[in-house]
């Protein structure tokens, strides 16, 4: 199989945060696709990074916050975080959100 087309079940989840679980679905230097997976309750600390990230809620609903500013988004809606933007997610309703980074995420392979 080539590294084209990656099948869900080819990837394992890994923990990502007491309960929070990841898959690092795809990646190469200048940019990674992440899933994340949370039950309701879970918290995605408030951090930084110097990646830019785009994120997709797949389902679930979430409240996001990005520089002190907070929304309550669900499943199709997006958030975008510029690069070292402090932001975190709280999750309302057991949900995936599909992470989107430039350049790759190192540290989580």
């Amino acid at each position: 199989m080539s590294n084209a087309f990656i099948p869900d079940d080819a990837v394992l989840w890994e923990a990502a945060g007491a309960s929070i679980q990841r898959k690092v679905m795809a990646f190469n230097e200048q940019l990674m696709l992440v899933k994340v997976k949370f039950r309701k309750g879970d918290i995605g600390s408030l951090h930084h990074h110097i990646h830019t990230q785009i994120s997709y809620v797949a389902s679930g609903v979430f409240e996001v916050e990005i520089n002190h500013e907070k929304s309550v988004l669900q499943a199709g809606d997006v958030f975008y975080v510029s690069p070292e933007t402090i932001h975190g997610v709280v999750c309302l309703e057991e949900g995936i959100l599909i992470d989107v980074f430039n350049p790759m995420r190192a540290d989580f392979v």
